[in-house]
């Protein structure tokens, strides 16, 4: 109980963060300097939460180490999509989705689960391939298979670990998906959705917080103590 106390209180910068964007940016930003502050500021506490609920340089944190450089090319990317440099956007994304995959391994490999998770997606990027320019019919068949497989990795790692925290990554890495599936089909498919960035941003940080939070168990194992004779 002590510890989930002392894991919320560190997350706190996050939800408050969080409220604050929500809170002031009302409309779509254009690219101005406080939107794209707000925006990033709850990646911000997300990492600096990685960074105090202890962290080492040493292989026993190095899952955190992978989670802090996702999410530093995630605020990146961020940044770059606030500022409407929406190519240079996703090459940060998927740079970060890399460092995601390397946190969450690849054993077991579950490679039916893979399967099952490209198909879709290979359906996906045939379906929007004659509505992108010449630049994105290259990027975001990348992109896809990146986060695509970002989200089989989390999910293969839950199955068999069938921990809280490795569960509830699986489900931040889903709502990751939906969250970029929302603006595909927004930007590409020029679908009108209710509240748009609204159901983008709530699944995003939901997804980045999922996890972040998946480092929380990230450490030296535990000490047995030898039993008196």
């Amino acid at each position: 109980m002590q510890a989930a106390t002392s894991h919320v209180l560190k997350l706190l910068p996050f939800f408050s963060s969080v409220l604050l964007y929500f809170a002031l940016v009302r409309e779509d930003p254009q690219g101005e300097l406080w939107t794209t502050c707000l925006k990033c500021l709850p990646i911000v506490s997300l990492m600096i939460y990685v960074l105090i609920k202890g962290f080492s340089f040493n292989n026993d944190y190095l899952r955190s180490r992978w989670i802090l450089l996702g999410l530093l090319f995630s605020c990146g990317g961020d940044a770059l999509l606030n500022i409407n440099l929406f190519s240079w956007g996703m090459i940060s994304f998927g740079v970060a989705h890399t460092f995601y995959v390397s946190a969450f391994g690849w054993h077991p490999l579950k490679w039916l689960i893979g399967l099952s998770l490209y198909i879709p997606v290979v359906i996906f990027v045939v379906f929007v391939h004659k509505h992108l320019d010449e630049v994105l019919v290259i990027g975001v068949p990348i992109y896809c298979v990146l986060i695509t497989t970002m989200l089989w990795r989390s999910v293969a790692r839950a199955v068999d670990s069938k921990n809280f925290l490795t569960i509830f990554c699986a489900v931040g890495a889903g709502l990751f998906v939906i969250s970029d599936a929302l603006i595909a089909v927004t930007m590409f498919l020029n679908v009108d959705l209710p509240c748009p960035r609204l159901q983008i941003m709530i699944t995003y940080y939901a997804a980045q917080f999922a996890i972040a939070l998946s480092t929380a168990d990230d450490g030296p194992e535990p000490k047995r103590k030898n039993k008196i004779k």
